[in-house]
């Protein structure tokens, strides 16, 4: 189920801010989700979900993919978020946080359906892979619900869920690291926190053909801290990264875009596979390497992402 639309980039937005979310709409992210969750305090919580409508009627979404994060599945707020959204035709999906039992996911796809049932196409669900719970079902909760369409990974909850030293949003902790001996001088490498959920969330997503998100860098401010943290989800097969400011944007994009020497040499491991099917051969050697089908798929994903 893996999106036609590009999702490089996905900027979330506090719904309950009318004036950010119109620049969200306007903005070059390809994907916006507007957050009823964590950016909304309690008191606004009602405000979030009535400028949410809104602005899905209301707003120029161009070809967005637009998503709202709802409240956890045990919020005193979900009914009526599900209720009041449920129908909306611009609505592409839900974005649903902590998502940890199957169960859970199910029950809110029977309520959307229930609650629009002359929808033309149902409300698809976005599970935010959040907790180690979350993460240790996350294969089943890619499987549970022919509405999924993506994974998430919550990266700030996920390194609170385990219980990382960290106070920084999608950064390892200094002190993840592994030293050498006494030998070696302690030589110390940095490691990453990250690499195993993201591969787990990534494995899940391509198992199910669902969209891969990976979570955000919280140092909005710092370009390169960005665009670095969104070239390893790209490099990775990543679809897109979810961004937290403006400013964010850009770099994303600039990550998930191949460079000219990546397209140039995918286009190049294609033309040489088809040269040599036309001359009844399976491989080929280019540049001193072996090409077979698998180069040919791997360079024709890179080809796509820059079309």
């Amino acid at each position: 189920m893996v999106s036609l639309r590009p999702t490089r980039a996905t900027l979330a937005v506090p719904a309950h801010r009318a004036r950010l979310v119109a620049k969200a709409a306007a903005s070059s992210a390809d994907a916006v989700f507007m957050d009823l969750e964590d950016a909304v305090p309690p008191s606004e919580k009602g405000l979030a979900l009535e400028e949410a409508v809104r602005s899905l009627a209301a707003l120029d979404w161009g070809n967005k993919r637009v998503t709202v994060r709802i409240n956890a599945v045990d919020s005193p707020f979900i009914a009526e978020e599900i209720r009041a959204l449920a129908a909306l035709p611009r609505l592409d999906a839900l974005i649903v946080p902590k998502a940890e039992r199957p169960s859970d996911i199910v029950a809110i796809a029977d309520r959307l359906r229930a609650a629009a049932p002359d929808r033309a196409a149902p409300v698809a669900l976005d599970l935010l892979i959040e907790t180690a719970l979350g993460l240790v079902n996350v294969d089943a909760l890619a499987a549970c619900h022919d509405s999924v369409a993506a994974l998430h990974l919550g990266v700030g909850d996920f390194a609170a869920s385990i219980g990382a030293r960290s106070s920084d949003i999608g950064v390892s902790p200094d002190g993840y690291r592994h030293v050498g001996s006494a030998q070696s001088g302690y030589a110390a490498a940095p490691l990453d926190l990250f690499a195993y959920p993201m591969m787990r969330v990534l494995v899940a997503a391509r198992a199910h053909r669902l969209i891969a998100i990976d979570g955000p860098c919280g140092a909005f401010r710092d370009e390169r801290l960005t665009e670095s943290s969104a070239q390893k989800a790209a490099a990775m097969g990543f679809d897109g990264k979810q961004v937290i400011h403006p400013d964010q944007i850009a770099p994303t994009l600039r990550a998930f875009m191949p460079s000219e020497r990546e397209l140039d040499e995918a286009r190049r491991i294609v033309e040489a596979m088809e040269q040599a099917e036309a001359q009844g051969q399976g491989a080929v050697t280019l540049d001193g390497k072996m090409i077979d089908y698998a180069n040919v798929r791997m360079a024709r994903r890179i080809i796509s992402l820059g079309s």
